[in-house]
């Protein structure tokens, strides 16, 4: 599909802003660990049917780079949405969301390190404007506001799950090139699965239980589909069509997307700093997004 990568690449924070949503809504209700567990144990029964003849065809392949596709599960699937759901028993969903900001921060140095792939003056610029609408929004327009802004155990883990999803976004540069769509993912789904089926058990073990109850169900349903199964393939292609560089600047919609899913659903009003903070945004990723291709 001729799919402009920027569709894609704004499609996926929007999906998992909502994750964050009602992963933070659902925190009493259901533990981390089993949240990230049923998550991904749902999106590989649906993969499954999707993918069983490709995995089979690509089986010399996948054998072939076992490594760095268990690498890659065991950053996203295993720890990644682990850690985020672990850190939103604490944090508030404002520092929540500056975290996630932070990633396309993040991708610059560990590109430089792995790949010694330089971030070109205007995609800096564009990371840099971008970040600055961010935080606009996070602190209302108001500096007291950010600086009153604090740390707890729930932002260190989200930071720390930052740091992991920087990483697989450099690695996907490396994946193999037989593997795209559905059957990548279906790869890594299954490679990050048992060793978080592993840490469910201990979360079981510790009596940490849930109930099946219809907003429960609900929940899972939205996580298996849309931030597991859309959102990744939508932000995988665009990384392999932009680089990771210029695909990581559109994490920062994130906090816009959370924005407009308060309004919409909360009937919370936007003010005059989301509508700067937004603008200072969409510049950014104008910015970063131009020019040639790294």
């Amino acid at each position: 599909m001729r799919t402009s990568p920027y569709l894609l690449l704004s499609l996926a924070p929007l999906f998992w802003a909502l994750n964050m949503v009602i992963g933070r809504a659902m925190r009493f209700d259901i533990p981390p660990v089993a949240m990230s567990f049923w998550r991904w144990a749902l999106a590989g029964v649906i993969l499954l049917p999707f993918v069983a003849r490709d995995l089979r065809a690509h089986w010399p392949a996948i054998r072939a780079s076992w490594r760095i596709l268990a690498l890659l599960g065991l950053l996203s699937v295993t720890l990644f949405n682990t850690l985020c759901y672990i850190g939103l028993q604490w944090t508030t969903a404002t520092n929540g969301t500056l975290l996630n900001s932070v990633i396309p921060v993040l991708i610059i140095p560990i590109a430089w390190i792995l790949l010694h792939e330089r971030s070109r003056p205007r995609q800096s610029a564009g990371v840099a404007v971008s970040l600055l609408g961010v935080l606009v929004i996070v602190s209302q327009g108001r500096l007291e506001v950010l600086l009153g802004l604090h740390l707890n155990q729930g932002d260190v883990w989200l930071f720390v799950a930052m740091v992991l999803w920087a990483f697989y976004t450099v690695l996907l540069r490396w994946r193999p090139k037989e593997l795209s769509g559905l059957p990548f993912l279906a790869c890594i789904v299954y490679f990050g699965l048992p060793l978080l089926g592993v840490a469910y058990l201990f979360e079981l073990a510790s009596g940490r239980t849930f109930t099946l109850t219809p907003a429960v169900a609900m929940s899972f349903a939205y996580f298996g589909i849309f931030p597991s199964i859309l959102s990744n393939l939508c932000f995988n292609k665009g990384v392999a069509m932009v680089g990771p560089n210029r695909a990581g600047v559109f994490v920062h919609l994130m906090p816009v997307f959370g924005i407009m899913l308060s309004a919409f659903l909360l009937g919370e009003r936007p003010q005059w700093h989301h509508v700067a903070g937004m603008a200072l945004v969409f510049a950014g990723i104008a910015l970063s997004s131009s020019g040639r291709r790294l």
